[in-house]
């Protein structure tokens, strides 16, 4: 049993709570049964267990245990209330290829934001997404748990937009952009194309103009109340539904 939290492994693991060393070791933290089990079921692999002492669970073969003492589990939790079970899973990369629904997000900073727009494609059936620059990790602990497993169910990429919009345009994908400004149509009076691309944009801002550039129609969700503008993870769900159906 680890009882140190000067241990090494101890001092690795919770180094993984940054972005920079995660994408150096190309792995990641995930912590509570519900998203330990949803990882072992996916086809990602899971390199590593973290138990509580007071904790029993049958570790699957290929996986290497740890059993550790509450004292260290507090320190590489990052929940308020840890349920004593962790793991460490390696980073996954896809080949890129356009698809029939793909949701872009630009530059979206809130981590429950993302996290719930994630969950949201899944549900949705959306076949991939893509991560532009300026969007928060997607391996962030609070991205994670907002995502309820989802993360182990879709592909995704990383990356500058410009490397992956031209190639969905080229191939008869149909890029819509939501925005508010007055060349925006409201979304319900389009018909959803056989294959679409979404792009959702930051909070404050907005999507970027060079990417709204690129989009063959720009949407909007009209308003009907007094409420100045959605949340940008509700206007991704009302629309993702809308090509969806």
């Amino acid at each position: 049993m680890l009882t140190s939290v000067q241990n090494y492994k101890v001092k690795e693991w919770k180094k993984l709570h940054k972005r920079k060393y995660r994408n150096r070791e190309n792995r990641f933290l995930v912590e509570g049964y519900h998203l330990v089990e949803e990882a072992l079921k996916s086809d990602w692999n899971v390199v590593e267990m973290i138990l509580r002492e007071d904790i029993s669970y049958e570790v699957p073969d290929g996986v290497e245990p740890f059993k550790v003492s509450s004292k260290v589990f507090d320190t590489i939790a990052e929940t308020e209330t840890p349920q004593g079970i962790a793991a460490v899973v390696e980073q996954k990369q896809w080949d890129f290829k356009p698809a029939s629904l793909t949701l872009v997000v630009d530059a979206v900073q809130d981590p429950g934001n993302l996290g719930t727009m994630i969950r949201t494609a899944d549900a949705a059936g959306f076949d991939q997404i893509i991560f532009g620059s300026g969007t928060v990790d997607p391996y962030n602990d609070k991205v994670l748990r907002s995502t309820q497993g989802s993360v182990f169910h879709i592909p995704f990429h990383q990356g500058d937009l410009k490397d992956f919009l031209p190639v969905l345009k080229e191939n008869g994908v149909q890029i819509w952009a939501s925005t508010l400004n007055e060349k925006a149509a409201p979304y319900n009076q389009l018909s959803a194309p056989k294959q679409a691309a979404l792009i959702v944009g930051n909070e404050g801002q907005g999507v970027n103009e060079e990417w709204i550039g690129m989009a063959d129609e720009q949407v909007y969700i009209p308003i009907y109340g007094q409420a100045e503008s959605l949340n940008v993870s509700i206007a991704a769900a009302v629309m993702m539904y809308h090509l969806k159906n």
